[in-house]
């Protein structure tokens, strides 16, 4: 097997390490000091650059001005986000603009996708369900209206729903009458739609969807079995992404600080206890790899193997949400006190891997549905 990256992924991860190069993870206040949201919107200014540099295009086609690459190469460019906080809603607008592409019409393909290539509308995804421990796709109901040009009605609540405020539109998974689940696609300003401001750990502002009788086109609405299901594995197998950008740089910053700390007169990294810890949460990082790598593999080829791709993604969230926690856990308590002070950036990635460990789910409930796999696919 040949588990090198191809050069057009490596370009992608470079083409993203230029970009986010000169992004300071301190850039807005500490959500320690902060009762509200630490900034009014995302970074502007960092989205039009990844406009530029076309890595909000990186899974459309060319036909739509993309570069028509996959979930690794998505996952690659999530990574190195994740090692400067950035504040872009990278993963939901690229997941988004995937699902439009393999599931939607070509009418709304053709309406959404060069201009979300673009950066001229964001695109995210309501996906923690009413309460953020029920499945999503149960929180709304649709119902189709009678007619040959019919469209949908949607009611119910999303919690959670990540860069809402500042989304031009939010996929909405909701399950129909006869047990389906749709996508729709609904404008943020739009008869019967409401938000209610909420924050999350990192101090980003998240939105309460609220959707009361809301009229959607039935072009802006994905009704294809298994929708839901491929763009949930995304966005999941991103997130894991995220955590591992996140927790690499964490280890560094602790492995710099350790070095250069002196107790006794020697760097505290030579001390036995210090380098077996460093070394657990290094053995953490590799492990958070190569599931996360299995999974986007997986969902990018559509390889088969001993258990859905739902396996995959839910063996690599696992190892994401233990991961990461024991990361900033570790780096925390080396740091000492030093890990504390808000004016270092430790806390502020101790804050976003705490929404990390928990979006989509946390370990305990991708084991328990690892378990349910392994109940329905005996392997052996």
């Amino acid at each position: 097997m040949d588990f090198t990256f191809s050069e057009e992924q490596q370009a992608a991860a470079e083409a993203a390490r230029g970009v986010f190069a000169g992004v300071a993870p301190d850039a807005v206040p500490s959500p320690a000091l902060t009762t509200g949201a630490v900034a009014d919107e995302f970074d502007r200014a960092l989205w039009a650059r990844l406009a530029d540099a076309d890595l909000l295009s990186l899974l459309s086609d060319q036909e739509y001005g993309g570069a028509g690459l996959d979930a690794v190469a998505l996952c690659l460019v999530l990574r190195e986000s994740a090692k400067v906080l950035a504040r872009v809603p990278l993963l939901e607008n690229s997941a988004a603009m995937a699902a439009v592409q393999a599931y939607g019409g070509p009418e709304l393909r053709g309406a959404l996708l060069e201009r979300a290539g673009r950066g001229e509308i964001v695109l995210t995804v309501a996906s923690s369900g009413r309460t953020g421990h029920d499945p999503a796709e149960l929180a709304v109901t649709a119902r189709r209206e009678e007619g040959e040009e019919a469209g949908w009605i949607l009611d119910g609540v999303q919690t959670a729903v990540p860069w809402a405020y500042d989304a031009d539109f939010v996929v909405v998974p909701a399950h129909t009458a006869g047990g389906r689940t749709v996508l729709a696609l609904v404008p943020r300003v739009h008869e019967g739609v409401a938000l209610g401001e909420q924050f999350s750990t990192s101090g980003e502002r998240l939105g309460e969807l609220r959707l009361e009788s809301v009229g959607i086109a039935a072009r802006d609405v994905i009704d294809v079995e298994g929708a839901w299901e491929w763009l949930r594995d995304l966005l999941t197998t991103g997130t894991c992404a995220l955590a591992l950008g996140l927790s690499e740089r964490v280890l560094r910053m602790t492995s710099e600080y350790t070095g250069q700390r002196v107790q006794f007169g020697f760097p505290v990294a030579t001390f036995q206890a210090v380098a077996v810890q460093a070394a657990d949460r290094y053995i953490d990082l590799r492990a958070m790899e190569v599931t996360l790598w299995q999974a986007a593999w997986r969902l990018a080829s559509g390889a088969r193997g001993a258990l859905p791709v739902a396996g995959d993604v839910a063996v690599a969230k696992i190892w994401a949400s233990e991961g990461v926690r024991r990361v900033v856990q570790t780096a925390q308590h080396l740091h000492g006190g030093f890990g504390a002070d808000v004016d270092y950036p430790l806390h502020r990635y101790h804050a976003w891997a705490k929404h990390l460990e928990l979006s989509l789910g946390p370990a305990a409930a991708h084991e328990e549905a690892l378990g349910e796999l392994l109940a329905a696919h005996p392997l052996g």
